[in-house]
C-alpha cells in the first residue's frame, strides 16, 4: 500500500515546538511534503533560525515521518527560505494565542 501524504502530515502533527506548545502543522512549519514509493521528504521550517530546540524538533518530525505505515527512508529538511512568519499559522489559531 502506497504511503499517502496524510498520513505523514498527521504523522507531523505529534511534533510540538516546545516553546509554544504547538504542532509543526498547526504552526504552519511544514513547507512541503513528497512521497515517493517508501521514501518521504518534507521540509520543514522553525519559527527562527535560532531556536534552541532546533536539533529536538528535526529529529522528533524524522522520528515521526519514519513511523508511517510504509515509509523506509524518512528524509528531513531544514529551510528558512521563505522565513517563517506568524501568518503561515491558521487565523483562529492566531486570534487564541493573540496574535
Amino acid at each position: 500500500m502506497p504511503v499517502a501524504e496524510k498520513a505523514v502530515r498527521d504523522a507531523l502533527k505529534t511534533v510540538k515546538d516546545p516553546e509554544l506548545n504547538l504542532n509543526l502543522v498547526v504552526l504552519g512549519l511544514v513547507y512541503d511534503i513528497e512521497v515517493a514509493d517508501a521514501t518521504a521528504k518534507v521540509t520543514i521550517s522553525l519559527t527562527t533560525p535560532m531556536c534552541p530546540a532546533a536539533g529536538q524538533i528535526l529529529e522528533e518530525a524524522r522520528e515521526a515521518v519514519a513511523s508511517v505505515e510504509g515509509v523506509e527512508d524518512a528524509q528531513v529538511e531544514l529551510t528558512f527560505d521563505p522565513p517563517w512568519t506568524p501568518e503561515r499559522i491558521s487565523p483562529l489559531i492566531r486570534s487564541s494565542l493573540g496574535i
